[in-house]
């Protein structure tokens, strides 16, 4: 099977510091596939070996079934087939945003005309067509963002590569852009790789998301599997608000199990290890206030359409999210019920 991106072993190292690890990665025909870590995991530095920016020091990197890059020899960005979105632009300053969409248009070897009436189609997608003649210079940093993945879009490549493009963006413009980026790349079946610090825009936008940590891939799965199903505390705590509670086994199950917290029985969604006790995840939706057990009200936070609680319990603290306005103060006493878990595995690491 020929995949349009397959990284085998792939490692780097800069002034002997390694910062890419024996990477495996591959992608799947149209899929968006979220590379999420945090800064300094190697996101940055994977993304500009799969264009052809960085050496590699072991390994190969295939794009579409063709050997693009060993450690002994590379072919250039420009015979790789890939469109960059950079985190910082990334612009020419001396082209006006309607040359730059339009410069990979007639690289694919459009007249002038006609290259430059598809770059202002795709400036008017990204609501910047009346900035068409305007200079990087002049933009704002969101301006610059949306010029940049108008040229990306523009060379219609088989495969995106995405690093951090909406990182700098507020949240309505990142939000769009985001669905822009969905539609258009969904419209000419390119895959794509994107890399982000940002669990909630990795779950969001993914097929599948590879977890790095230092310059290694440690769990690869559907935004359901990783939210819900973590390798390890510090993959839990990458994809989301996670409780970690230390809890009685009274029954292991397949499917349901019964936990003992302060003194009393609790069934709950989720396999656990049939063993005294366990270390379990717990979501801030896998909680709700109200129940059978006791805890007091450490912090509240008020987030508009809901808001989060975090509790002090004699299991450990529990975050709740309820929607609404808050309904309890710190330091009150409240009741509160679990409803499912997930068992982190024996020995997981809880940091990088």
């Amino acid at each position: 099977m020929t995949f349009p991106l397959e990284c085998r072993g792939v490692s780097i190292a800069y002034e002997a510091e390694s910062v890419l690890r024996a990477l495996d990665l591959e992608v799947g025909d149209e899929e968006v596939l979220a590379v999420l870590g945090p800064s300094g995991s190697g996101k940055t530095t994977l993304l500009y070996a799969v264009a052809g920016f960085v050496e590699l020091a072991g390994g190969e990197i295939s794009i579409g079934g063709r050997i693009v890059a060993t450690a002994h020899g590379q072919d250039p960005p420009e015979e790789r087939d890939v469109g960059f979105v950079f985190q910082h632009y990334a612009l020419w300053p001396h082209l006006d945003a309607l040359d730059t969409v339009a410069y990979p248009l007639r690289r694919r070897g459009l007249d002038g005309d006609g290259a430059a009436s598809q770059a202002r189609d795709l400036l008017e997608r990204m609501g910047i067509a009346h900035l068409a003649h305007r200079k990087p210079a002049e933009l704002s940093g969101g301006q610059q963002q949306r010029v940049g993945i108008a040229r990306a879009l523009a060379g219609r490549p088989a495969l995106y590569l995405l690093d951090e493009p909406t990182a700098h963006l507020d949240t309505p413009l990142r939000v769009a852009l985001q669905e822009e980026l969905a539609e258009q790349r969904q419209e000419s079946g390119a895959a794509a790789v994107y890399a982000t610090h940002d669990s909630g825009e990795a779950l969001a936008i993914a097929d599948r998301i590879a977890l790095l940590r230092d310059g290694r891939v440690v769990q690869v799965g559907s935004p359901e599997a990783i939210y819900a199903k973590p390798n390890d505390v510090w993959a839990a705590r990458l994809t989301g608000p996670a409780s970690i509670l230390d809890v009685e086994v009274a029954r292991a199950g397949r499917r349901e199990s019964v936990l003992r917290c302060d003194g009393r029985t609790v069934k709950v969604r989720g396999a656990v290890p049939d063993s005294g006790r366990a270390s379990v995840l717990v979501r801030p939706d896998w909680a709700e206030l109200g129940g059978d057990l006791p805890g007091r009200v450490a912090q509240v936070w008020y987030r508009g359409p809901y808001t989060d609680y975090r509790l002090e319990t004699a299991v450990g603290l529990v975050e709740i999210r309820r929607d609404g306005p808050p309904v309890a103060r710190p330091g009150e006493r409240v009741d509160w019920c679990l409803r499912r878990v997930w068992a982190i595995p024996d020995g997981a690491p809880e940091e990088s």
